[in-house]
Order: C-alpha cells, then sequence, then structure tokens
C-alpha cells in the first residue's frame, strides 16, 4: 500500500525567528518518496512557510486520512499562547502576542492523528523553543497522541536572541535517508543524533512512542521523562458486533481503525457506541471517558461520509463540555465547535443544514474559536439557506 509523506517547515518571519527551517526542506526533497515513507510508493506533500494555521490543518487531515503508513517531517519551533500556555508550532506570522490566533496548537497533531491505525504514524520532529516554552517542557508533555511514533529532539533557546539556529538533526536524518536506505525509525533517530553529536547536548531527545530519553552513553542530558497520554478509557463489555471477526477487543481503536479501513463502518459505529454506553453507565454520560467515545462516533460518521451525523454529535459533545463547566476557550471545547463547524458545511440536505446551522449559530456566538468570522460564516450560510425554501 502506497505512503504518505508531510514535510513541514515553519517559523516565523523577521527577528523572533529562532530557527531556519525551510532550509532543511530541499535536502528531504532529495529523498526519493519511496526512503522517506518506506513504503514501495508514497504521496509527498511539502509545506514550507504556511502562512494560515487552517492551511497546516487541512493538509495534516488530508495525510491524516490516507490508508497506509502515515510519516510527518516536522521542523520549527514552538512557543505558548498568552491565555492558555499550551503549545504551537508557530508559523510565518506567528509573534508572541499572537500565537493563539497565528500559531499551530500542538493539539490539534493529537487529535487529527488519534484514529489512525496503531503502528502505521511516525512524527520525526526538530523543534526549537523560545525560553518560556523551554521552561514549559522541563514539566509537561509535548503529548503527540497514544498511536504515534515520535523521534526527535526539541532544542534549547540560542545563547544569542540574534541567533538563528541550523536544524541539524533534520538536516541529518535527510543525509541518512538520501544514502537510498532507510534504517528502522530507531535506528534511523540513533544515527542522527550521532552525527548531531556535541551540538545537541542540551536537547530534550525523544524516542518513541512517547518516551523522554534521559542522559546515557551519547551524552545528551537527561530532562523530565516525555509521559504520554495514559489509557483511553475502556469497559468491561468483551462482546464485538458481528462481523468485526474478534471473540473479543483488547483495544477497540484497534477494531475500530481496522473496520474503517475495510470500509465496515456500520461495525465502527456499533462497537464505539457500545463503549460510550459503558462509559457512560460507568462513569456518568459528561464524563471524559464517554465524551471521548461520542467524539469518536462523530470522527467515524465522517469517515462514513454523513456530515449530518457527525456536526449532531460534535454540537452534542461541545455542549455537554460547555455544560460540565469547561471554559469557552478550553481546547476540547474549540475543537469541538470547530470540528462540527467543518462538518455543517459538508452538508447538501438545505433543511438539516438549517436545523443544525441554528444550534451551532448558538454554540458560534458562546465560543468564537481562534479564527475570525466563524460566527459572521454561519450567520451568512444560514441566510443564503432561507433563500432556497
Amino acid at each position: 500500500m502506497p505512503g504518505t509523506v508531510l514535510l513541514l517547515a515553519a517559523a516565523p518571519a523577521g527577528k523572533g525567528c529562532l530557527v531556519d527551517a525551510a532550509s532543511v526542506l530541499p535536502v528531504l526533497a532529495a529523498v526519493p518518496p519511496a526512503v522517506l515513507s518506506g513504503t514501495e510508493t508514497a504521496n509527498v506533500v511539502e509545506l514550507a512557510d504556511p502562512l494560515e494555521p487552517q492551511a497546516v490543518l487541512t493538509r495534516l487531515r488530508a495525510a491524516a486520512a490516507a490508508p497506509g503508513p502515515l510519516t510527518v517531517f516536522v521542523t520549527g519551533q514552538l512557543q505558548l499562547d498568552r491565555r492558555q500556555r499550551l503549545p504551537h508550532l508557530a508559523l510565518a506570522r506567528t509573534t508572541p502576542s499572537t500565537v493563539r490566533y497565528t500559531g499551530f496548537p500542538w493539539h490539534w497533531v493529537r487529535e487529527e492523528l488519534r484514529l489512525r491505525t496503531p503502528g502505521t504514524t511516525t512524527l520525526v520532529l526538530d523543534l526549537h523553543a523560545d525560553p518560556e516554552t523551554w521552561e514549559w517542557l522541563r514539566a509537561n508533555p509535548l503529548d503527540s497522541g497514544r498511536n504515534v511514533a515520535v523521534y526527535g529532539r526539541i532544542a534549547p533557546p540560542p545563547p544569542s536572541r540574534r541567533a538563528v539556529a541550523v536544524p541539524a538533526y533534520m538536516k541529518a536524518v535527510a543525509t541518512i535517508l538520501r544514502s537510498g536506505h532507510r534504517p528502522e525509525p530507531t535506528v534511523l533517530h540513533q544515527q542522527a543524533l550521532g552525527r548531531v553529536g556535541v551540538e545537541g547536548y542540551a536537547d530534550l531527545v525523544l524516542a518513541a512512542p512517547g518516551v523522554g530519553v534521559g542522559a546515557g552513553p551519547t551524552g545528551f542530558a537527561s530532562r523530565p521523562p516525555y509521559r504520554p497520554e495514559g489509557p483511553r478509557p475502556r469497559t468491561p463489555l468483551g462482546v464485538t458486533p458481528e462481523g468485526l471477526n474478534a471473540p473479543a477487543v483488547v483495544d477497540p481503536h484497534t477494531a475500530i481503525s481496522a473496520a474503517v479501513q475495510s470500509g465496515r463502518h456500520p461495525d465502527a459505529d456499533a462497537l464505539a457506541a457500545q463503549y460510550e454506553q459503558g462509559a457512560a453507565v460507568a462513569h456518568g454520560a459528561g464524563s471524559e471517558e464517554a465524551l471521548h467515545w461520542a467524539e469518536v462516533r462523530a470522527d467515524l460518521a465522517m469517515f462514513a461520509g454523513d456530515p449530518v451525523r457527525s456536526c449532531r454529535t460534535w454540537l452534542g459533545v461541545a455542549a455537554a463540555r460547555l455544560s460540565a463547566g469547561q471554559a469557552v476557550d478550553a481546547p476540547a471545547v474549540e475543537a469541538a465547535v470547530d470540528r462540527a463547524h467543518h462538518q455543517w458545511g459538508q452538508i447538501r440536505d438545505a433543511v438539516a443544514a438549517r436545523e443544525l446551522g441554528a444550534a451551532l449559530a448558538e454554540l458560534r456566538s458562546r465560543v468564537p474559536g481562534r479564527r475570525e468570522g466563524a460566527l459572521d460564516h454561519v450567520r451568512r450560510q444560514l441566510r443564503q439557506l432561507q433563500t432556497q425554501g
């Protein structure tokens, strides 16, 4: 099966730039697609210094939806937004005061990759942190998701504000791959670290999946453990819907992903519905455990080509989170409303679009999100729908 490769290099323009991220793209682009992916054939998408977070999200979402192995190479710098202090990949227009609106929230990476089949997704990262983000990383994980293998490094701030670092780790990866041979990811990672040498002594080194490497014979400085996300909620149902060909589900996410990949969308939704019901009984309908499975079902509806059901489910998730007291700018709330908005735009039935659009407009008035004009967009579309009778 063909693989998919996403090459992303991003950094702010001007004096806020910490790393010459785009300089690595010509080296990576010179590597044959099959070597980048580790598959016989591969599709490669390149993003150099993107301006808009939504442009990055669109490409990442498309890559995540592709079947087969996915490898994402990310070179850039991390910054925290001032309101929630969450890590973002800084883009071309990002400044310290506009991170929340012009940067790419790192938790979007986790959200977009969460339903991929375990063992099929690899992140290769060469990231640089400003002083504030570096201190944050000493106590917090850079969570990329439970099913994602992560290799790379996060470099500390440069000694001088005027210094622009070189993405040495990613250039080492690209140089190794240009030989035409792709080692196993763990071996490739260690070889790249060896080429970085003492330059990376202070780096936070990342090794898959979600593990922080401490000081060892290679001489890399130890950092706090890179704590992975805990296991997804499970309930003692042990019942498999007909057609999933397994007497019991050890990790339902794996079975669900397999069903989606083979086109058995009703089976996937049936299994997720069982776990949602079990979580609601065990923990409450508004619990994180139950809402997780509601979100899974919303994504499954999208994969099945049912934007009405997906939009309705995301609206319900957002409303439940708000009812539970979560803030209107909480990442999970914003993500739910944004996804409902996206799915609403895919609805072709005017009656359903008007019904869900009214609910979306009400939510958008409370949760405007990060994109300017989102509420105005809903209202304009609703006015057009009214003219359709």
